[in-house]
């Protein structure tokens, strides 16, 4: 029954109600942080805050660098900040930040993101998932990527190094400009496909093969999955009570139904590989075995499937970027370039001329020159972590609720002066010992802190320590004219990238 005599004024009622009712919400939602006594950036509706949300144009990583800057010129510890209607608090202090991450991770075990494992199995990796879940699943995966471990896949990664210096002696014989990012995606697709899963993937021959394509799709950003992944990240449980899904089906079906297939094949035919879905396939193995995990907690099939995608989608693209963007700046400054190639002749004569896992140890400048690139262009701009009880902040009367989301600027601490002078300037004698003795040890988190640091970053580090080795050796490089300079960096991508390509050329050594 309308309350007034006309359908035009019954609506008009309606929408003014509904205004007033989302105004005064969002009015007290802003209030937030101004009740628990902390400083904050002031919210604008309906957005937020305007530094975190304002210019679509920016990737979030670099916009909270902007926030991490102001606050550090207001000389704030921390701070709050809005997106939309959720508050969200910003640590700046590194002491506070180690508390965080290390000393106090009890109350911030968990990182916040989304995942459905009921809608969307294959989210359940070890980067989504917490609480006790993700404890058993930590221990139990932590013992396949000691340096033992790394070392027995060493041979597995290696050869697809051939690979990799064909296709840049290829471009170079013709001359041609290199997509960098390209060739090295490819690279590193090969190594995940065959440390990961035991398959060749064949990405320098075959144009689309699937682990390519599918690798591709992983990252591409469309309009309904931005809206999607916002919707669940704002509200998580009545996404999961629509079973929204963040992965879409062809993608989770190709990763599960692979992992499926790989493991029957290896079962039937009593194949023993050296790589990591071996290392999974002997842990189910020992589970099933032991009679105290008749409780639910042996690995499932689709645990196994989506700690591979996970170590597949990281290892592939985090490797590939930090690549790309060491070789940029060894281009664009070659006396650090021939330096760090006067290490790796000097080091490989002592081992017969060949890359081997003990010569990859040795090259100290080399580790420097990955560290220094991971400074300027972290793959993870920030991080997340939610707060699972209250928690009060040291020396201070803040309280963090339960449930209160933390966001970890990374880019702004890696570009802060403070601790790095000159920040966008490429240094790799920034990471002497000498150096990173004077730092505090959280100036520099690329792959995070404490017990949920990446669990695979010797892998990371070892894969593009053997791509870098085996390109500097034979090949010098050099920017091409096809770079759009100054770079400048996706809006929406899930790491660190650039807009346009990096175009380097390379000349035989």
């Amino acid at each position: 029954m309308f309350t007034t005599s006309s359908v035009c004024g019954d609506l008009i009622a309606l929408f003014t109600t509904f205004c007033v009712i989302f105004i005064t919400y969002f009015k007290w939602q802003y209030q937030y942080w101004q009740k628990r006594n902390l400083q904050y950036l002031k919210p604008s509706m309906p957005l937020g805050t305007p530094a975190v949300t304002s210019d679509l144009k920016q990737h979030l990583g670099i916009k909270l660098k902007q926030v991490y800057d102001i606050m550090k010129e207001k000389k704030w510890k921390h701070g709050g900040v809005y997106i939309f209607h959720q508050p969200v608090y910003v640590v700046t202090d590194l002491d506070y930040l180690k508390n965080i991450m290390s000393r106090d991770f009890q109350y911030f075990s968990d990182r916040g993101m989304y995942y459905n494992e009921k809608a969307d199995p294959i989210t359940g990796h070890l980067f989504h998932i917490g609480g006790p879940k993700w404890k058993n699943l930590r221990r139990k995966f932590t013992p396949t990527f000691t340096s033992g471990k790394m070392k027995m896949m060493f041979q597995t990664l290696l050869d697809c190094e051939v690979n990799l210096r064909k296709q840049i002696e290829l471009s170079c014989n013709k001359q041609d400009p290199i997509d960098i990012k390209e060739v090295l995606g490819c690279f590193t697709t090969d190594i995940i496909g065959s440390c990961a899963f035991g398959l060749d993937c064949n990405s320098f021959k075959e144009e689309n093969s699937p682990f390519r394509v599918y690798g591709r799709k992983v990252f591409e950003r469309s309009f309904s999955r931005i809206l999607k992944r916002r919707f669940a990240s704002n509200l998580p449980n009545l996404a999961k009570l629509l079973n929204i899904s963040l992965v879409p089906k062809d993608i989770s079906h190709f990763f599960i139904d692979l992992v499926k297939n790989t493991v029957e094949y290896r079962g039937k035919n009593k194949i023993v590989r050296n790589d990591f879905l071996q290392l999974l396939i002997d842990l189910k193995t020992e589970d099933d075995k032991e009679s105290s995990n008749q409780d639910g907690t042996s690995l499932t099939i689709e645990e196994i499937a989506a700690q591979s995608f996970v170590f597949f989608i990281a290892g592939f693209e985090t490797s590939s970027t930090t690549m790309t963007f060491a070789l940029y700046e060894l281009a664009r400054n070659q006396h650090i370039q021939d330096k760090v190639r006067e290490e790796i002749n000097t080091v490989l004569e002592k081992h017969e001329g060949k890359i081997t896992y003990d010569a990859i140890q040795e090259m100290k400048y080399l580790e420097q020159v990955i560290n220094e690139a991971l400074r300027m262009y972290p793959p993870a701009s920030l991080l997340s972590r939610k707060c699972v009880k209250d928690y009060k902040i040291p020396d201070s009367d803040v309280i963090l609720e339960k449930g209160m989301v933390v966001l970890i600027p990374i880019l702004g601490i890696h570009h802060d002066k403070e601790y790095y002078p000159d920040p966008e300037k490429f240094d790799p004698n920034r990471f002497s010992e000498e150096n990173k003795s004077l730092r505090h040890s959280y100036t520099h988190i690329p792959f995070g802190e404490g017990p949920r640091i990446c669990i695979g970053l010797r892998f990371g580090i070892m894969q593009s320590k053997v791509g870098l080795v085996s390109l500097l050796k034979n090949f010098k490089f050099t920017i091409n004219q096809k770079t759009q300079e100054p770079l400048e960096m996706k809006v929406n991508s899930l790491v660190l990238a650039t807009k346009g390509e990096i175009w380097l050329n390379a000349h035989k050594i």
